[in-house]
């Protein structure tokens, strides 16, 4: 599998008589993403690029491929391609980046032997592959200075970058000052999101050239120590995650996100003076979404580094750089909850707003147990099954709650016809919601006179509430209040 610090034969990292063909083909491929992605619409040009790709990868391994499952590998790209021609969305994408990883899985890993060798097969080329570019490169020059320098420093650089990008997109007066960066010269196609594309393309292809995977028997092995809480003997997860890498990366990590954490305090918790060209709404609600990323990143090192009685975990200095880096996580997600709750006020409430708000209170929670865990020494399980019942209180107490209510009388509470600014309310959604928002569209007709569409709409839906009540399958103590209230209505109309 994918190898970030391989054995001694592979440390040449590329046959010789190959290596021209690979960087070339590697360039190209990266060259073809620039043209075809780099500030561009999505659309035919992934299709087009998955299959140069798929064929550059074919023709510099042809050594070693298994040519029985040539056929079926063909299969399988060319239906991960299929719903891309179709249209390309999040689905479509995620089916071609599996079709890719396995026609080449099932083409040229050797050690394949069933289902879980392949989906941790997969893993290992999204995962880690691209991070072997870099030591490839280097262990091609066989510098061991500079070997050392990159195990320190990869996971560092290598996610403070992401994490750069995440904050730079989250906040528009980082994207300002970046910008900023890049005067208006010729050199200007030099930009720090130029470079950064081509970085990562040269990553994300550099496996699918230079493919290199581990048997099943190590990736065993490593699983089953992970889930003992003990580290993996393999040389590239030692390298990577050594005490020495995660200081550094501490130390880093809490340095971006402070400079994100004190913008937030100054603009968003404090109201100070934004500059002229950037506005208080964009501040506040570009963000909401790439922070919660960005903490559920976070989370995830966190939990990986800090191991369970590991040298990270005993170091007091660690440590106290793991708690202070929770804590900007934690008002990192606070802070979006408040981006998201201004952006409600402003455009009104949805059911995927409401499930949004959750899910940051369910990330809260989980930075919160992750600190508990390292706090109380307790194991991987003991989080997992926290979580797990806190994931189920919160969806039994969601369960409980009558959110059609909810959202239709605050739209209504908060619409431009009830307080004379805002958004007009949207009548459609209102009547989506169902027989449930009947008290929220009766505030509605009080407020905005009559309206002949919207009171047959109304009726439509006291009728569909009818028709459920007639038959003791369909009854639910919600709609029995609902119905009691809808009968004391007409018998008022009708004395």
């Amino acid at each position: 599998m994918t190898s970030l610090a391989p054995p001694e034969i592979e440390t040449r990292s590329v046959d010789n008589k190959l290596l021209p063909v690979k960087i070339g083909a590697t360039l190209a491929l990266a060259a073809l993403a620039d043209w075809l992605f780099y500030d561009q619409r999505l659309g035919l040009s992934v299709v087009i690029f998955a299959v140069v790709l798929a064929c550059a990868s074919l023709f510099v391994n042809l050594g070693n491929l298994d040519h029985r499952r040539l056929l079926l590998a063909g299969t399988i790209v060319l239906a991960g391609l299929l719903p891309a021609i179709e249209e390309l969305n999040a689905a479509s994408l995620v089916i071609i980046v599996l079709a890719l990883g396995a026609a080449l899985m099932l083409t040229t890993n050797r050690h394949l032997d069933g289902l879980a060798a392949g989906a941790s097969s997969l893993l290992d080329l999204y995962l880690v592959g691209p991070f072997r570019l870099f030591q490839d490169v280097i262990c091609a020059f066989n510098w061991p200075a500079l070997t050392r320098g990159f195990t320190l420093w990869c996971v560092p650089l290598v996610l403070g970058s992401l994490f750069i990008l995440l904050f730079v997109a989250a906040n528009p007066l980082l994207a300002k000052w970046i910008g900023q960066l890049n005067p208006g010269d010729p050199s200007s196609y030099l930009s720090i999101g130029h470079t950064l594309f081509w970085i990562a393309a040269l990553a994300l292809v550099w496996p699918f050239i230079q493919v290199k995977w581990r048997s099943s028997a190590e990736l065993a092995d490593d699983a089953r120590r992970f889930a003992a809480n003990d580290a993996p003997r393999t040389a590239d997860i030692m390298s990577l995650l050594s005490a020495g890498t995660i200081l550094r990366s501490l130390i880093l990590f809490n340095l971006l996100f402070s400079i994100q954490t004190v913008l937030d305090l100054i603009y968003l918790w404090g109201n100070g003076t934004l500059p002229a060209d950037v506005t208080y709404a964009s501040y506040a609600h570009r963000g909401a979404y790439p922070l919660i990323v960005t903490a559920l990143l976070a989370a995830g090192f966190v939990l990986v580094t800090m191991r369970p009685g590991g040298a990270a975990e005993r170091s007091r200095v660690m440590r106290a750089l793991v708690y202070f880096w929770i804590g900007q996580n934690v008002l990192l997600v606070i802070s979006s909850m408040l981006r998201l709750d201004l952006y409600v006020q402003t455009y009104l409430l949805t059911y995927w707003r409401i499930a949004a708000f959750v899910w940051m209170l369910l990330v809260v929670l989980g930075l919160v147990l992750i600190l508990a865990r390292i706090i109380l020494q307790r194991s991987n399980d003991w989080l997992i099954r926290t979580n797990l019942l806190a994931l189920t209180v919160v969806l039994y107490a969601c369960s409980l709650i009558n959110f059609a209510a909810i959202i239709g009388d605050y739209n209504i509470s908060h619409s431009r016809e009830a307080l004379g600014s805002g958004v007009n309310l949207d009548i459609d959604y209102l009547v989506r919601l169902g027989p449930q928002a009947l008290p929220a569209i009766d505030r509605e007709l009080v407020l905005h006179g009559f309206d002949p569409n919207l009171v047959y709409r109304r009726n439509c839906l006291v009728k569909e509430q009818r028709e459920r009540m007639t038959s003791w399958r369909s009854w639910g103590f919600r709609n029995w209040r609902l119905q009691r209230m809808l009968d004391r209505q007409q018998d008022s109309a009708a004395s």
